[in-house]
C-alpha cells in the first residue's frame, strides 16, 4: 500500500478518481481495499482543510 501526503493539485485530483472509484463499490471495512479507502478518505479531508478552509460564519448580536 503506496501512500502519502497529498502535496500537489494534481496529486489531490488523482486522489480524488480513485476514492471517487470506491463510493461506486465501496470495499468492505477491516480488508485491504477497506483501509485504503478510509486512508484516502484522511489524505484528502487533510489537503481540503490546508487548501480550501471553511471559515466560520460571522457572530450575529440581537
Amino acid at each position: 500500500m503506496d501512500l502519502r501526503p497529498i502535496g500537489t493539485d494534481e496529486d489531490y485530483k488523482a486522489t480524488l478518481r480513485e476514492v471517487s472509484a470506491f463510493f461506486d463499490n465501496e470495499p468492505m471495512p477491516g480488508t485491504l481495499e477497506g483501509e485504503r479507502f478510509e486512508l484516502l478518505l484522511a489524505l484528502v479531508e487533510a489537503y481540503e482543510a490546508k487548501h480550501f478552509p471553511v471559515e466560520p460564519p460571522p457572530s450575529f448580536r440581537a
